[in-house]
């Protein structure tokens, strides 16, 4: 059987409260940072091309088309994935998966410099066979490595990388276009930097621990098994869909991934290259404070599970509501008077703050989203099919909002109206499964499960 990863739980013997001498380079800190620094030459710098709109272009149409067909492909690979890692394990499913990013900032580099159109679409298929291994095996590996009473502050961390690209992004493409204050595309440039820092990624993914060699503090082992039959662990996975505690969430995960698309497009059509620029650095420095202190309320265990979860769910889906409201507000009138926002000109910070909070808020559901997984997961082999669904979830209603928003009526208006209608319907199915979080205990599911597994284990052996 490969050496995969799937989530444990707190000992409920008791040797959770007791920490362990641990070597720092089989830490849970050390593989969540290697975890990180894979984001963020990934994903990270990923977003942080299209954080400054349209890829950087001084058009998002055809930028939009190839990123729907990133995200379709996703769909397919983050399927697949629990089966791929049955044979290269989770090191090699990450490594494979880091593999296309560098084709598709290729793309849109000889698009910025030469026009060249071709390659952005196949840089974006290429793109998106490995993203989905990627997405599956990163989410897989964040749920599971952690131990149970640090698990949203590491979450949160790793999280934090993949931000970090898309600060360092803004932050190099405002340094390069700080006197562009007109509309138009990004330098050149840019690409090239990060092109060679997504191919550096690549190699970083190889010094990933598999999970046998973890060592948690707790002294708890990490098990990620999967089955042997990579026909019936597809057939697993799809059955995992289908269950009620998961349909009910796919609502919440539309609301909240369809809206990348919309405010990166959003950035695109209404600001200057430099302030797309400093929207892209600004907004990921909130969304990294944002994503922490949420990490940090998740993982406050003297408060119960129930009130940390309610609360959680009910703060994120409050702050949502009013900021799609702002933009609603915002692209109806923009529409009508079609203007390009500079930092120096009237009305600059009512059109700015509301992009900023919707990159925090994607964040704050991204981090929270993984909460839930967590909560939901009955069993360890569960957790990898779930992650697994999750970003294949994710990765459907973004090739339906990235398609949708390469046309220019839904870039302008229509995709913060659909969002903020998602938003609405997703509330009552999400609630669903939010209330029935620390009911009957403070614990998860997992946590549940395993127990009740070494308690049968006890009176077997009290037996013999």
């Amino acid at each position: 059987m490969a050496d995969v990863t799937n989530a444990t739980s707190e000992n409920p013997a008791g040797t959770e409260g007791k920490l362990v001498p641990v070597k720092w380079y089989r830490s849970v800190f050390y593989n969540a940072t290697i975890l990180g620094l894979c984001s963020f030459a990934a994903p990270g710098l990923w977003g942080a091309m299209n954080s400054l709109g349209a890829g950087g272009a001084q058009s998002p149409y055809l930028v939009n088309t190839g990123n729907a067909l990133t995200f379709c492909l996703m769909v397919i690979s983050c399927w697949l994935t629990s089966a791929i890692v049955k044979y290269i394990g989770i090191t090699g499913a990450l490594f494979v998966g880091t593999i296309g990013y560098a084709p598709y900032s290729a793309g849109l580099y000889l698009n910025n410099r030469y026009g060249v159109e071709w390659l952005v679409i196949v840089g974006a298929a290429f793109c998106g066979i490995s993203a989905g291994i990627f997405w599956a095996s990163e989410a897989a590996i964040a749920i599971a490595y952690p131990e149970p009473r640090n698990r949203g502050r590491m979450v949160a961390y790793w999280l934090t990388w993949t931000r970090i690209g898309q600060i360092l992004g803004g932050a190099v493409n405002l340094g390069l276009n700080a006197d562009r204050n007109q509309a138009g595309k990004v330098s050149y440039t840019v690409y090239i930097i990060f092109i060679a820092l997504q191919a550096s990624g690549t190699l970083v993914a190889l010094l990933l621990n598999r999970p046998s060699q973890v060592q948690r503090s707790s002294g708890t082992p990490v098990q990620l098994t999967i089955f042997d039959n990579p026909w019936q662990e597809i057939r697993a996975t799809t059955r995992t869909f289908f269950t009620k505690k998961f349909l009910f969430i796919v609502l919440w995960i539309g609301q909240a991934v369809y809206s990348e698309a919309v405010f990166f497009t959003y950035n695109a059509l209404w600001f200057s290259v430099r302030a797309r620029a400093l929207g892209s650095f600004l907004s990921g420095i909130v969304a990294v404070i944002c994503g922490n202190l949420l990490g940090v309320w998740l993982d406050q265990h003297h408060i119960s599970l129930k009130k940390r979860s309610r609360r959680a769910f009910i703060v994120i889906m409050t702050l949502q509501g009013a900021w799609w409201l702002w933009l609603a507000v915002n692209v109806t009138e923009y529409r009508r008077t079609q203007p390009i926002f500079d930092w120096s000109d009237p009305g600059f910070g009512r059109a700015f703050g509301v992009f900023i909070f919707l990159v925090s808020g994607f964040q704050l559901n991204y981090n929270f989203s993984y909460f839930i997984i967590s909560q939901i997961s009955t069993n360890p082999q569960e957790t990898i099919r779930l992650a697994a669904l999750l970003r294949g979830t994710e990765s459907a209603w973004q090739a339906v909002s990235y398609g949708l928003n390469a046309v220019p009526i839904i870039a302008s208006v229509g995709g913060p109206y659909i969002n903020f209608g998602l938003w609405g319907i997703s509330i009552l199915p999400a609630w669903l499964v939010i209330k029935n979080f620390g009911v009957n205990s403070d614990k998860t599911d997992v946590e549940n499960h395993v127990e009740a597994q070494e308690g049968d284990l006890r009176k077997e052996q009290g037996s013999d």
